[in-house]
């Protein structure tokens, strides 16, 4: 296994309004997570991009005008949370150009709910992004033979399936598992307290 280097600040980089990589960065790393957060509260592919952008509108913007979060106001993911959602709202209550297309359910519930700071579809989706770039690490320090057995077992195939296929023990295959799990748990934790090094975060 390859250990990878711990990045700065994420956050006190992007008040740098210098560093442009910091901002390519951030938008890699929580890309994803937007998207499926808006495509889970109803949301086509073509609007949720659009809420996407107005995301990251709203977070240069803050930026730029050196607006602060206290820490102790709440978590970054809650912050980010707010924002995805007051986005999504946005676009129901001021549609501009083309329309947004919901199901009129899915609509109703969106207006009720857009700035909940935290509900479940972005619970969901918090814990899928964190699993993405664990595995996405995962897959570029760890062999590309222990990642396939990994994947193998996280597909539904036993222990004894994988082991057969690759010509390995079964206790082989197990500690191949219990490497890769420990690993990825790790890596979340580093994930989390990363997005949360700073003492302050832009606020709207």
């Amino acid at each position: 296994m390859v250990e990878e280097p711990t990045r700065p600040s994420l956050l006190l980089r992007m008040r740098d309004g210098e560093d442009d990589g910091a901002w390519f960065e951030f938008e890699s790393l929580y890309r994803d997570l937007i998207l499926g957060y808006c495509r889970r509260r109803g949301l086509q592919a073509a609007d949720a991009e659009d809420a996407r952008q107005i995301v990251m509108i709203s977070l240069s913007t803050a930026f730029r005008r050196g607006f602060l979060y206290r820490r102790e106001r709440g978590k970054f993911r809650a912050y980010l949370a707010r924002v995805t959602a007051n986005a999504v709202a946005r676009m129901l209550a001021h549609p501009s150009g083309r329309a947004v297309h919901l199901e009129t359910e899915v609509r109703d519930v969106l207006v009720a709910e857009g700035d909940t700071p935290i509900d479940e579809a972005w619970e969901q989706e918090w814990v899928q992004h964190h699993y993405r770039l664990a595995m996405e690490s995962v897959r570029r320090t760890f062999e590309e033979r222990s990642v396939r057995i990994f994947e193998r077992l996280l597909a539904g195939a036993s222990t004894e399936e994988v082991a057969a296929e690759y010509e390995l023990s079964t206790q082989a295959v197990h500690k191949v598992k219990q490497r890769i799990r420990k690993r990825m748990k790790e890596l979340v934790g580093v994930q989390i307290a990363e997005e949360e090094a700073d003492d302050d975060v832009p606020r709207e």
